[in-house]
Formats: C-alpha cells, structure tokens, sequence
C-alpha cells in the first residue's frame, strides 16, 4: 500500500480531481452565491476534473518517461479522447437534457404529475476543459516537475 501510495504518476492526477472537483463548488458559490456539496463528486461545471486528471496523468508520465516515449503517448491519446468527449458527447448530453426538462416544465405546469428531472450537468464548455487542463498540467508541474 506504501508503494502506491508514493507513486506520483497515480497520487498527483488524483490530487488535481480532487482539487478542480473543490473549485466546481467555489466557483459556483462565487458566481451564483450558492453553496452546492453536490458538485464535489458530481460531473460537469468548471473546471473540467475529468480534464484535470488526464492532464496530470499526461503531464506526471511525460515527466516521468519523457516526452518520446509509448506511456506518454498513450496517456496524451487517452487524455484527448476523455476531454473531447467531455466538450463534445457530454455536452450534447446536458443540452438534450436541459430542453426535455424545458418540456416536461411546459407539458406539466399545473399538473400534480411526478416528473423525473434529468441531470443537466454531465457535459462541459470548452473554456471548462481548457481550464481543467491547465490546472491539472500546473499542480503536476508544481509537484513532481520540480
């Protein structure tokens, strides 16, 4: 368990999530004066955690293996298909879930029927990815590139 426990390639990118999933809440608190625990685990909203964690995964191999080699690589790879899909898939995702909310609002105003509300905020911005990578490129830089 100690050995996992130092291997920065595995603790680092897990510290960005952690600490852009933290920003989502203050960042939200700030911006719309509500505190929201929810999106301390959840997906969507900026920064990007997902982007924050496929960065510094990249950026501790790159570090760690150099740039040239088949690890990072393949991390780089991995870390664009996750934030493309983030900005892309996902986001399409949250506006096709934001206008059957705007529906079901309109269809059943009035009306005493259960309504299932989706969760809008599984996608992301790209303003939201690019800033989710470039804390996670940083705080790695910060720690292990020292």
């Amino acid at each position: 368990m100690s050995e996992l426990l130092r291997n920065t390639a595995l603790t680092v990118p897990l510290l960005s999530w952690a600490v852009a999933q933290f920003l989502k809440a203050v960042y939200h608190l700030v911006t719309q004066r509500k505190l929201d625990m929810r999106l301390l685990i959840s997906a969507g909203g900026m920064p990007s955690s997902h982007s924050a964690f496929v960065s510094s995964l990249a950026t501790a191999i790159g570090l760690r293996e150099g740039l040239g080699s088949s690890a990072f690589a393949i991390c780089v790879v991995f870390a664009s298909v996750v934030m493309y899909d983030a900005a892309g898939v996902r986001r399409a995702a949250s506006r096709q879930a934001s206008i059957l909310n705007r529906i079901l609002d309109e269809l059943f105003s009035g009306q005493p029927l259960s309504e299932e509300r989706l969760w809008e905020l599984i996608g992301h911005t790209p303003i939201q990815v690019v800033v989710g990578a470039t804390l996670g490129v940083v705080l790695t830089w910060l720690l292990i590139g020292r």
